[in-house]
Parts: structure tokens; C-alpha cells; sequence
């Protein structure tokens, strides 16, 4: 199944998406229930019980405004850095030039914090020079937890995947690099795009997926999952290391070759750039860059 959550007739809504991607069918959610999105369904899986039925006919699409399918997660968006061979490379020279750590080792993890999910066609907003002026894009599959688990082994680590979406890791490079530390340079007001919705993990083997990203219409990424450094099954293992994972938590799997840091000379986004990424599987993620 494909879960939403959208706005209509200025309602928070939580729904099933059709097959075909044109409907989606409102749940019979609750106000107070929808307004946490798709982790009321979420949270009714890890408790073992049934949905909602459906409330009313099917809306077409295009007559709803989708939201992020977790429009405010309950905690930070754990993220993966340096997770595809060819961006390891790429930025070996950039991010890495003066580390000696050996890629291949172990999962760099960093966080984003939840205010900075923002929707589908929603603008990610430059700072401005005087904050940074090297604005970045990341492709990234994101696996959802269904069920928690503190000290998840590999082998059991994808029974606790509930399903998949898409990010974008947007990153301020200069911020990045200058802190060390990652999670200011990732979580500026509206760099973490989400969506469009969420894919069940019934559906969709996130293990074996293609991830796409074009800037206005020019392909800039293209990869396959299988192309991880680091597994999904080991990413939930590490996150889960001394950590209870909750249902619900996003873990954004790292993004492939091709940022714009990566390119030579390296390309920031502007205003008036439109970044779209494709995960097979899932959809599309498309959002507009505004301000600078």
C-alpha cells in the first residue's frame, strides 16, 4: 500500500493511494489522529491492528496538496553519510580531503531535525550568502521503522522496516565542512524535502531500487541500492546500537554520485532551480529552489 497525507477542503487527511497513482482514499481518521499523518497508520501496524475503513469516495489526485506522508517526524531524521562507492570517491577530495578514515569501516550517521521536513513541491529556501553559499542536493532513499527495537540484529533488521520513501538531504557544503559535525549544515528551514508518500515494505524491496535526481531536466544521479556501502539491513543495525528506534523513524540511506560539490567546477542550487528525484518503486520528489 501507499500511504499519504495530504490537505483538502483545508483538512489534514491520511489516505491509500491508488495503484495507478491518480486517487488516493481518505481513512477514517480523526482530526487529532490525521494531524500526526502517516504515523497514525504506522503506529496502528506496530500495535497490530486494522485500519480505519475508508471514509467517502476516492479524491483524484490533483485535487489534493500531499504533504510530507510524516509532515513533522516525532524525532530527528537520521541520515547516512558517504554510503555510495562513487560519492565516497567523489568527495574524497572535498568533505574527506584531510581524513584518513577508511570509508568502508563504519556508517557515518548524523541527524536532521524534524522542522526541517517540508512537502512535495514545496520551496527549499536559500539562507542567503551571508549564511551559505553552497547549497547542495542528495538523492536519498528513506527507509521507515515499523516496528522499534533497540540492539536489531542484521538478520532481523528488515522486519522491522515498515516502508519507504524519498528525501532530499539538502546540505549547506560550507557549513558542513566548517562545523565538522553535520547536523547544522543539514537542518536549515526546509532542507529536508519528503515524500510524496510512503511505500509498505510489501510492496517495494528498498535493497534493489533505482534513485535518479535531474536539476532542471539534467540528469545529475543515477544508482542502485545494491551499490550501498552499507546495507540497509546493517544501517538499522547501527542506528539501533544502544538506541530504542521507534515506529516511525526515517533513516535517509545516503545519496549516489553526482552532487553538485562532486562536479567540476562544483554546482550550487540557485534561485529559480527545480530538483527532481525518481526512486523506482515510489515516485517522484519534485520541489523548487527559491531566495539566495
Amino acid at each position: 500500500m501507499r500511504i499519504a497525507t495530504f490537505q483538502h477542503q483545508g483538512r489534514r487527511r491520511v489516505g491509500l493511494v491508488a495503484a495507478d497513482g491518480l486517487s488516493v482514499a481518505p481513512l477514517a481518521f480523526t482530526a487529532e489522529e490525521a494531524a500526526r499523518g502517516a504515523l497514525a497508520v504506522i503506529d496502528l501496524a506496530a500495535a497490530a491492528q486494522d485500519l480505519p475503513p475508508v471514509a467517502g469516495p476516492a479524491l483524484p489526485l490533483d485535487q489534493v496538496q500531499l504533504e510530507a506522508p510524516i509532515p513533522r517526524p516525532r524525532r530527528n531524521v537520521w541520515c547516512v553519510g558517504r554510503n555510495y562507492h562513487a560519492h565516497a570517491r567523489e568527495l574524497r577530495e572535498t568533505v574527506f580531503k584531510n581524513s584518513n578514515a577508511d570509508p568502508q569501516a563504519w556508517p557515518i550517521v548524523f541527524t536532521k531535525v524534524p522542522e526541517c521536513v517540508v512537502a512535495p513541491g514545496a520551496a527549499v529556501r536559500l539562507p542567503g550568502a551571508a549564511v551559505s553559499s553552497q547549497i547542495d542536493y542528495e538523492a536519498e532513499l528513506a527507509v521507515v521503522i515499523g516496528r522499534g527495537g533497540r540492539n536489531i540484529s542484521r538478520a532481523e533488521a528488515m522486519e522491522h522496516v515498515f516502508g519507504y520513501t524519498i528525501v532530499n538531504d539538502v546540505t549547506a557544503r560550507d557549513v558542513q565542512m566548517r562545523h565538522q559535525q553535520w547536523d547544522l549544515g543539514k537542518s536549515f528551514d526546509t532542507f529536508c524535502p519528503m515524500g510524496p508518500w510512503i511505500v509498505s515494505a510489501d510492496e517495494l524491496d528498498g535493497r534493489d531500487t533505482r534513485v535518479r535526481c535531474w536539476v532542471n531536466g539534467t540528469m545529475r544521479q543515477d544508482a542502485r541500492t545494491e551499490d550501498l556501502i552499507f546495507d540497509l539491513p546493517t544501517l538499522i543495525e547501527t542506528c539501533s546500537r544502544g538506541i530504542t528506534l521507534l515506529p516511525g523513524d526515517v533513516i535517509a540511506t545516503g545519496t549516489p554520485a553526482g552532487v553538485g560539490m562532486g562536479l567540476n567546477p562544483p554546482v550550487w542550487l540557485q534561485n529559480g532551480d527545480v530538483v527532481r528525484i525518481e526512486i523506482d518503486g515510489i515516485g517522484v520528489l519534485e520541489n523548487p529552489i527559491v531566495g539566495g
